[in-house]
């Protein structure tokens, strides 16, 4: 995939489908760096990855403050003179009906999923206009499609990464900056996992491939826009999703 020592930036690295995108860029050797959002849980990444025999380094920014993200991008950049893709996958996500939610718990999706992902992406994008050269891909989700029946919320700030996917990708297409998101269907995280099967059964039946996602599916179709092989495609919202009816 020709990603070898190329230097890549994943947030939301500490767990699920964030963890397998660093697991998988780190088999195809990559220089991994993960963000997480608090000390435990990225040294935890950091040890399981390490026992698996993987150079792997980590830093716990608070991704809403700008200042604090920047310091750590400019460190980053400092250390190995490059930064070729950054991965914005830090996310939280809602099920509650609009009646239940708070201002707050709105204002706290959207800072997460989208006024993080604009913070990294900004202290990232001098150092790739420096270098002519760049990647950056976006988490999103089928939910900025066809939307979700509860925890709106969720979906809208989905909508707003895929937003602002198309238009930083016109915007730096100049500089040879790809921008691109990919948005998982129905994955095999920890939350999946403990639903119970009268769940998920209903669930598999809407996927025309006939079974759930894997993490490393998804990481796989990051892995692939991350490379050359994807160098002219940019502006795209990639369903990883089984072809799951709405």
């Amino acid at each position: 995939m020709n990603i070898e020592n190329k230097v890549v930036i994943v947030t939301g690295g500490t767990r699920g489908i964030g963890f397998e995108i660093v697991r998988t860029f780190l088999k195809n050797n990559a220089r991994v760096i993960l963000f997480g959002s608090k000390a435990e849980t990225v040294n935890k990444a950091l040890e399981d990855l390490q026992k698996e025999g993987y150079e792997i380094e980590g830093y716990y920014p608070n991704l809403n403050n700008f200042e604090e993200v920047n310091n750590v991008i400019k460190q980053i950049y400092s250390k190995y003179g490059k930064i070729d893709v950054l991965i914005n996958n830090a996310g939280v996500s809602s099920n509650a009906k609009i009646e239940d939610l708070t201002s707050e718990d709105f204002a706290n999706i959207m800072n997460i999923n989208v006024n993080a992902m604009f913070n990294v992406t900004k202290a990232v994008v001098p150092f790739m206009k420096e270098k002519k050269s760049g990647v950056i891909l976006n988490t999103s989700s089928i939910v900025s499609i066809y939307g979700q029946p509860s925890g709106s919320p969720y979906p809208a700030s989905k909508f707003a990464v895929n937003g602002l996917t198309k238009s930083l990708a016109r915007e730096l297409a100049k500089d040879n900056i790809r921008v691109n998101a990919v948005a998982p269907g129905i994955i095999n995280t920890d939350m999946v996992a403990k639903l119970p099967k009268e769940m998920i059964i209903p669930l598999i039946n809407t996927i025309p491939l006939g079974r759930i996602g894997e993490p490393v599916d998804v990481a796989n179709a990051f892995l692939f826009l991350a490379s050359d092989m994807a160098s002219y495609i940019t502006g795209v919202i990639l369903p990883v999703d089984g072809a799951a009816k709405n």
